[in-house]
């Protein structure tokens, strides 16, 4: 059955292609910081390994819901490695960093989810799309946050 929600198909592939970016990036930044909670050593132990498990279980939420838009506009999500290699822009951690390295990071990567978000934002505008519009608010908003709250832990 033909979709008609009242986005025609170049503007849905045009969002779906930024919302692919996003969720790449949301689920590159979900393994490394699983990856750190489980390897986080040092005197911040526990503060770190709580912090880090909260942030990795919103974004395993997160990219759902980013998934999940994509399908309701008619397209395909990306859920593959080599998929997600390349479409994110998230360096992998291996766990061998410090704790102060593993903040550091992640305030990056943080970072870098907001923009990602930021970006696809003018194509979901120019369409009118207001749900994807309210999820990329909201990602924008929860990152710059976390950003900012694992900035202050390195000053």
């Amino acid at each position: 059955m033909e979709l008609n929600i009242g986005i025609d198909k170049q503007d849905r592939q045009d969002i779906a292609s930024g919302l692919s970016k996003l969720l790449a990036d949301s689920y590159s930044l979900y393994l490394k910081t699983h990856n750190y909670h489980w390897n986080v050593t040092g005197p911040q132990f526990n503060t770190l390994h709580t912090m880090f498990e909260g942030q990795y279980t919103e974004l395993a939420i997160a990219v759902d819901e980013i998934a999940e838009r994509i399908r309701a506009l008619g397209i395909k999500a990306p859920g593959s490695y080599s998929a997600y290699a390349g479409l994110t822009s998230i360096d992998e951690g291996n766990g061998e960093e410090s704790a102060e390295e593993m903040i550091r990071q992640l305030v990056i990567g943080q970072e870098t989810v907001a923009r990602t978000a930021r970006e696809a934002f003018p194509a979901a505008e120019k369409a009118g799309d207001e749900p994807t519009a309210d999820l990329l608010t909201q990602r924008m908003q929860l990152h710059e946050k976390n950003a900012w709250m694992l900035r202050s832990m390195l000053a």
